[in-house]
Formats: C-alpha cells, structure tokens, sequence
C-alpha cells in the first residue's frame, strides 16, 4: 500500500484508486485459500473415510485447515 501523505494532492486519487485495487487483490486471495481449503478438508474427509486412504486422507485435512485459518485470519 502507498501512503497518501506522502504523495501530492494531484496525484492523491490515483494512489487511492492503486489501494484499493490491492485491497481487492487482497481479499480474492484470501477467498480462494479458503475455497482450496474447504476442498481439500472434503477430499481428506473422503479419503479418510477408507482405510487404504486414510494415509493420504490425514495430511489433506490437515493442509485444508491450515488454508481455512490462514485464509480467515
């Protein structure tokens, strides 16, 4: 983020406008760490279910709920 105060009243409303699109960017981001966590706690959720599966089923739950917390906080 740029900071307005440094910068001159002419150019003020372009850094305004430069923040807010990262701010956008920002967000996107932390929605989709949240939508690929939330898929890969399902997917663990389905492997795990399975005995053979629960091998790899462990560590996906576990990597989608990092992403999930990561993601909200």
């Amino acid at each position: 983020m740029i900071n307005p105060k440094n910068t001159s009243c002419l150019l003020r409303p372009f850094v305004w406008l430069w923040n807010f699109m990262a701010y956008l960017v920002m967000l996107t981001g932390r929605f989709v760490a949240v939508i690929l966590g939330l898929v890969l706690m399902l997917a663990g959720f389905i492997l795990t279910i399975t005995v053979v599966g629960a091998i790899a089923g462990v560590p996906l739950l576990i990597i989608g709920l990092l992403l999930v917390v990561r993601g909200l906080w």
